[in-house]
């Protein structure tokens, strides 16, 4: 059927809306179907009609019966033309221009990133949903995100994964190193719709909706980093929340500030415990340790001993530690009481200790005075490491400064050189602050520098029995070449035990075996 279809005033003129057809029985057309063709311009009205004909001939009069509609039909040149008027109330006109939005199968963008130099990323939410504000930080680990998002070293941080594609190797409650996460979000290019790994129980969406931590995907992740190093770390607003505008969702980023916050009483323990646990048979990789499952005498070149003997006690400072640096401790033989950082040095002394873990952290380390008065009371009494924060900590209380790094090292894969042999170790990173080598004392020896920027990444002063690194010698996630300095802190406590320090040491009787 050949028919033309005129569509007359389709804007609606106050409350009204014309519609009329024009069409011709010589061609095959017919007075009912241009009233259906007329009625199909109005489906959002929801109304009936009928067509009754008085005659074939080629005056013709349509009635129609419907819900506010009229239709009439009227002789026109060589055929006839169909008129429809619909007289609605406003909002249905309302309803007529602006029909509702229709529901797609797929997820669209309903989430922002704005960051305080003004820039505004859409994408799509996943796990947790409202506001939160954060420092934005790259992450080049290629594997490892639930490590990371269990890392309290994260605390007041949003991670962005430089890595593209997240979540298709789910979650297993095995790989956690905390009982929480810290961070304030996840940032990533692309979430996995599928998970794929014998070990996974849970999906990464639904694992971060019950922690009440915000996701957000199908973001230029690559622009981001590129930004953040050129610029430096950026404080960022990631938003559900569309009743906000972008304007004050800029001015709620631009009024916080990471630097001078303590962030270490949020991560810590509440009271001292004790760890026990070890890296499992199936994950142990040192030569250095004896397997859990082994029964044979203990050799003289393992530290720890077989029959589960515990020579050293150690007391771990939980400044935000990682489960994985307790486990390696524990598997080179270690007893381990965990305290809080407040944790009086007097009360540490008391439990006889013979060594000291200053952990790892989050923040700024001027910010925490009370850690740094306790590292300063034990150092030079027992044998202290310290990791990460912990590093930073040492540096401040041997009179060394600290100061912010431009974007800090995030990451799985940062080559440190060990300046005596020139070995190099790939390492995992978490920080964003560093130790200021021409700032510290005579006597403090620098042991590692980042290949990357030259930075302080380790240091010892032998005549105080210490020694730092500013990188996880437990590299979870990472690789395993920094796992030695467990094996020298091992060492440094047991010659302390033979009266290495009483007989007096020189900067050549403390060389890490890390080297």
């Amino acid at each position: 059927m050949a028919m033309r279809v005129q569509f007359l005033g389709l804007q609606p003129v106050s409350t009204s809306r014309v519609c009329s057809v024009v069409g011709s029985p010589e061609l095959g057309g017919s007075p009912a179907a241009a009233a259906a063709a007329v009625v199909g311009v109005f489906p959002a009205l929801r109304f009936s009609a009928s067509v009754s004909l008085f005659s074939s001939g080629v005056c013709l009069q349509d009635v129609v019966a419907s819900r506010g509609l009229k239709l009439d039909c009227e002789k026109a040149r060589n055929g006839f033309r169909v008129t429809c008027e619909a007289v609605v109330a406003a909002a249905a006109a309302a309803e007529v221009r602006a029909p509702a939005a229709v529901s797609r199968p797929w997820k669209t963008a309903d989430c922002r990133l704005v960051l305080e130099d003004g820039s505004v990323w859409r994408g799509k939410s996943f796990g947790a949903t409202g506001t939160q504000v954060g420092e934005v930080v790259f992450n080049t680990s290629l594997t490892g995100y639930q490590e990371i998002l269990t890392d309290p070293s994260y605390a007041g941080q949003f991670v962005l994964m430089t890595q593209p594609h997240i979540g298709n190797t789910g979650i297993n409650l095995d790989d956690e190193e905390s009982e929480r996460c810290f961070l304030g979000g996840l940032l990533i290019r692309s979430l996995s719709n599928r998970v794929s790994n014998w070990r996974s129980t849970e999906e990464l969406p639904d694992y971060l909706k019950k922690r009440n931590v915000m996701g957000i995907s199908d973001i230029d992740t690559r622009a981001i980093t590129k930004r953040l190093r050129e610029e430096g770390s950026l404080v960022g607003v990631l938003t559900t929340d569309e009743s906000k505008s972008d304007q004050e969702i800029l001015e709620m980023a631009r009024n916080w500030n990471i630097v001078g916050k303590d962030l270490i009483t949020n991560v810590t323990c509440s009271k001292p415990y004790e760890w026990k646990e070890k890296t499992g048979d199936e994950w142990e990789f040192s030569s250095s340790v004896v397997p859990i499952s082994s029964s044979s005498s203990n050799s003289s070149s393992s530290v720890a001993s077989s029959d589960h003997q515990e020579p050293f006690h150690v007391v771990v400072y939980d400044f935000g530690v990682k489960q994985n640096i307790l486990r390696r401790l524990s598997s080179y033989g270690c007893k381990l009481t965990v305290v809080p950082s407040s944790w009086p040095a007097s009360e540490v002394l008391k439990l006889n200790p013979d060594g000291i873990l200053f952990s790892n952290g989050p923040g700024d380390p001027s910010a925490v005075p009370y850690a740094v008065e306790s590292v300063d009371a034990l150092v030079g009494k027992l044998p202290v490491f310290g990791i990460c924060m912990g590093h930073q900590l040492l540096g401040q209380a041997l009179g060394g400064k600290t100061y912010k790094m431009k974007f800090g090292h995030h990451g799985g894969n940062h080559p440190v050189r060990h300046l005596q042999s020139g070995r190099v170790e790939i390492s995992a990173q978490n920080h964003n602050y560093a130790v200021d080598p021409a700032t510290l004392p005579d006597g403090v020896e620098i042991t590692h520098i980042n290949l990357n920027d030259g930075s302080c990444a380790g240091l010892k002063f032998p005549a105080m029995k210490a020694m730092s690194i500013q990188y996880h010698p437990e590299s979870s996630p990472g690789p395993h070449d920094a796992d030695p300095a467990f094996y020298d802190f091992i060492k440094m406590m047991e010659q302390n035990k033979n009266g290495w320090h009483s007989t007096g040491a020189t900067d050549g009787d403390f060389v890490q075996r890390s080297g």
